[in-house]
């Protein structure tokens, strides 16, 4: 049973991780950790392989969530003016 749980969360893992390539670094990190939190919290839960599951897809979701605001909170702060060049232009 252990040896399928972690398998099922593996997955879930990857296919999350894969899901949010797109994004930045921190909320990768957030939805691979929230699936992988989410999966040990369903199956501790529900203790078969549907609660673990889905646990990993709301922690997922939610970890997701979490590191976008994150990534979305350092852009601000380190590119206040939305632009590619932090300084409005290359100095030459």
């Amino acid at each position: 049973m252990k040896t399928r749980l972690w398998i099922v969360a593996a997955a879930a893992t990857g296919i999350m991780t894969l899901a949010g390539c797109a994004s930045g670094p921190n909320q990768n990190l957030g939805t691979a950790g929230g699936a992988v939190g989410g999966a040990l919290i369903g199956n501790a839960i529900g203790g078969n392989t549907a609660a673990t599951v889905g646990g990993a897809a709301v922690g997922g979701l939610i970890g997701n969530q979490v590191g976008k605001s994150v990534d979305e909170r350092n852009q601000r702060r380190y590119y206040p003016s939305n632009s590619y060049y932090p300084n409005n232009g290359p100095s030459y």
